[in-house]
């Protein structure tokens, strides 16, 4: 009996062995260029600022930099006065929870809500808005595309303080496409990009009305709750920005991105189809006019509601896409090396900004790389 017991636990402590050897084993990383970075650039940055970088499904890297000089400190208070928030709060360090304004990088949320319908088929990227938004045609804009809304190509040019006008200032989305169906034609629908609030507005009323829910709903139920995204929304209000209403966290943000680099998946669930992540990573604005781009743009293609951040020769979707927001957040996903990545701030210089989003993902790439 005692010869079994021992023989049972030689054969066990094999297999233990065994197994301890060829278990999987999980590259370590460190990125000292990357922490180095951080602080060198956080006062540029605003003063405050996370990075989070994903890969192999986890996150490899989590650093936040909070250095507020007297002059941020006295700005963020002047903020918080205006807007009827606590100062306190407002000036609390920043982490991967912090909830912020995130500008332009709601473009990327709202064209993946978007697609959701082209996935059920609900919607064609072919489909003139005409059919759905009678005023457009009233107006003889009801044959752009829903392609051009999500690519800035509509040929409809913005009014100055546009994005008041879309959102602040009305009291539903229709009103909101009546000011829309106004605005003068600067270019014919597909031959010029103008980057802007507009197309992404119009196909927020598009879905609303072939759904017959609001643009809030549709995004906490299409893309918030299947992403994990718990404190991320469009404010709340009666008509959201599309393309730059978003507020939310660098971890919610994150897991958004994890999506796209799993080609439409999130923790085993279909969020997207892998044939609309890879539409949206196309670059549409080859061989048209650039009637207006921003500066930390730094000529960058444009695809369904983020930029190529580095195009793949002979291949129709890029190595690596983003949206940054005017407030210097900075989201990325890396096809070829399969991570993703995001800068979250709130800054209001733009100059440099894109210089420092090359550099920061030069950076990481480079020692993953290695």
């Amino acid at each position: 009996m005692a010869h079994k017991t021992i023989k049972n636990c030689l054969y066990s402590s094999i297999i233990i062995t065994l197994l301890l050897i060829y278990q999987p084993v999980q590259a370590q990383y460190s990125f000292p260029k990357v922490d180095d970075w951080l602080s060198d650039n956080v006062k540029d940055l605003g003063g405050r600022a996370v990075i989070l970088i994903y890969k192999d499904g986890r996150m490899i890297y989590e650093q936040a930099e909070n250095e507020l000089n007297a002059k941020q400190k006295f700005v963020t208070r002047r903020i918080a006065k205006k807007t009827g928030r606590s100062a306190s709060e407002m000036l609390k360090d920043f982490n991967g929870d912090t909830k912020l304004l995130i500008a332009s990088c709601s473009k990327w949320l709202s064209a993946a809500l978007v697609m959701t319908f082209v996935d059920e088929g609900k919607l064609k990227l072919s489909d003139s808005i005409g059919q759905f938004l009678p005023v457009m045609s009233a107006t003889g804009k009801g044959n752009i595309a829903l392609l051009q809304c999500l690519s800035h190509t509509t040929g409809i040019k913005p009014e100055p303080k546009e994005n008041k006008a879309l959102s602040s200032e009305v009291a539903t989305m229709d009103e909101a496409m009546r000011n829309i169906a106004a605005h003068q034609m600067e270019a014919l629908p597909g031959e010029g990009f103008h980057y802007s609030s507009i197309g992404l507005q119009i196909a927020a009323a598009v879905i609303e009305k072939i759904s017959g829910k609001d643009f809030e709903t549709l995004f906490h139920e299409r893309i918030a709750v299947p992403c994990g995204m718990t404190n991320t929304d469009f404010g709340h209000k009666h008509v959201p920005l599309a393309a730059g209403g978003g507020q939310g966290t660098a971890n919610d943000y994150i897991r958004f991105l994890q999506m796209i680099l799993a080609k439409g998946l999130y923790n085993g669930k279909r969020v997207l189809q892998a044939s609309s992540v890879e539409l949206m990573q196309q670059n549409y604005t080859a061989g048209k006019k650039i009637i207006s781009t921003p500066a930390e743009a730094d000529n960058w293609g444009y695809g369904l509601g983020e930029w190529m951040l580095e195009e793949s020769p002979g291949e129709k979707v890029a190595n690596a896409v983003t949206s940054p927001g005017l407030f210097g957040s900075f989201p990325w996903v890396d096809n070829k090396r399969q991570y993703v990545g995001i800068l979250f701030c709130f800054n209001l210089k733009n100059k440099g900004r894109a210089e420092k989003y090359t550099t920061l993902k030069k950076l990481v790439d480079e020692q993953l790389d290695k």
